[in-house]
């Protein structure tokens, strides 16, 4: 049994994770942290960004389902789900300070100037992509340029499309890692590969965690232990470690996309989702999107495989995503097993926008024959260890100074993109756990 003591432990390295990581061991005369992460660090391998690459580094290969057959992927790796999402940006929705006391607002504006979050330049957002929301616009939405956590200033040589959702070549995106990376220059340390099993605890206060990496046991003394292992991650940790309350519901952002033929180059070898429409009354955000090349017929397989034939014209496939404001239902069972589908009001409201996608993408010039709807699948896992419920507004659970931190905390689906959203509440979080003088309150 390998044993280590420090201050503070964060386990997983998303953008909750990351952005802990970084603001607590940057902190002047700041705590000891020390950085978990149950994956290893893909960026430098010839492998991260490639199909056989995104089957090594996600839960069971990228083949997770919920019982009900919704799919889900899941990156184990350093940056978290930032290694393997279409780096968009959203604000954090005005419910978080009405409803909670939340607010959100400055470190959601400190975070959008120092990454320069924006959408991308007009001529880098798809000839296609922009062919369908101007198609959306004549029918009466009006489609917005998507922000992004993407600068082609960053890249040697952008070249972004729909493969880049597997992992980030050119370095056009924004990884959490990168804030990994300056926690470590500020003295956090990190372990990967670290596999953390429960939270340890005594008389309702947290002492540490325990896990292994490998064949070889460790245990982790620490002040404060922060779970930021996502939205599957800490439910089921939390769930190990003797709170059952974990996982009990859960939302998806339950995600489609409605594709067709067109007779001009389709939107899968352009940058996904540059241009997006939120539509509150229904509980949709549409988007640019479709599947990468070779996991098109993947996915098109479960639905049948005259869908999977539909390969051969990819290339002109367009394609419009629907992320559902799902309702909470399912959750993590006991073990490995996840219970997730659509509730009757998710179906009626997920039928509607499909007719509306059709429409856009029949104005886009699609023969109406070749639409048709992709199969279910979980973009982000998140409701398990909800606000409200299991955490206060300080997200400190029942055992004091035991936090939870990543898209697990959302009291309710966004229906937006979650990751500017997850860097706020944990820098928010970092700023209560350290005093004004720099030193680790409690």
């Amino acid at each position: 049994m390998r044993q280590i003591e420090t201050d503070i432990v964060i386990v997983g390295s998303g953008p909750g994770g990351a952005t802990l990581a970084r603001q607590l061991s940057q902190a002047a005369g700041g705590p000891r942290v020390l950085l978990l992460e149950r994956g290893r660090d893909w960026r430098k391998s010839r492998l991260y960004g490639t199909y056989p690459g995104a089957m090594l580094y996600t839960e069971k290969a990228s083949f997770l389902f919920t019982e009900e057959g919704l799919s889900i992927v899941r990156p184990l790796m350093l940056g978290g789900a930032t290694s393997m999402y279409c780096a968009c940006a959203a604000d954090p929705l005005p419910w978080w300070q009405d409803e909670f006391a939340i607010d959100l607002s400055a470190y959601t504006a400190e975070t959008r100037a120092e990454l320069a979050i924006a959408p991308l330049p007009a001529e880098l957002r798809g000839k296609a992509s922009t062919r369908i929301a101007a198609a959306a616009a004549e029918i009466g939405q009006e489609w917005v340029a998507q922000d992004k956590f993407m600068s082609p200033a960053r890249a040697a040589n952008f070249d972004c499309s729909a493969k880049c959702m597997i992992g980030c070549r050119c370095g056009a995106k924004w990884n959490a890692a990168e804030y990994v990376d300056q926690a470590l220059a500020a003295g956090c340390e990190l372990l990967t590969r670290a596999h953390v099993e429960r939270v340890l605890f005594e008389n309702e206060q947290v002492i540490g965690v325990t896990g292994r990496i490998g064949r070889q046991r460790f245990e982790v003394k620490a002040n404060k232990v922060i779970l930021a292992a996502g939205g599957i991650g800490s439910a089921r940790l939390l769930q190990r470690s003797g709170l059952a309350g974990a996982g009990q519901g859960m939302t998806m952002d339950t995600t489609v996309m409605v594709c067709g033929h067109a007779p001009y180059r389709g939107n899968g070898n352009e940058p996904p989702m540059t241009w997006s429409f939120a539509d509150d009354e229904l509980g949709v955000l549409y988007s640019t999107l479709i599947d990468p090349w070779l996991n098109y017929p993947v996915a098109m397989a479960r639905k049948g495989p005259s869908y999977a034939l539909t390969w051969r014209r990819w290339g002109n496939t367009l394609g419009v995503m629907i992320k559902l404001k799902d309702e909470i239902s399912g959750g993590i069972m006991p073990g490995s097993r996840i219970r997730k589908g659509l509730t009757m009001d998710d179906q009626q409201r997920l039928s509607k926008a499909e007719i509306v996608a059709g429409k856009i993408l029949h104005q886009a010039g699609c023969d109406p024959d070749t639409i048709f709807t992709t199969p279910l699948r979980g973009t982000h896992p998140s409701g398990t260890v909800r606000i409200g419920q299991m955490l206060t507004a300080d997200l400190e659970t029942e055992i004091t100074n035991l936090f939870v931190c990543d898209a697990s905390v959302f009291p309710q689906a966004l229906a937006r993109p979650t990751v500017l959203t997850i860097i706020a509440l944990a820098k928010r979080l970092a700023a209560q756990l350290i005093s004004e003088d720099g030193q680790v309150v409690g």
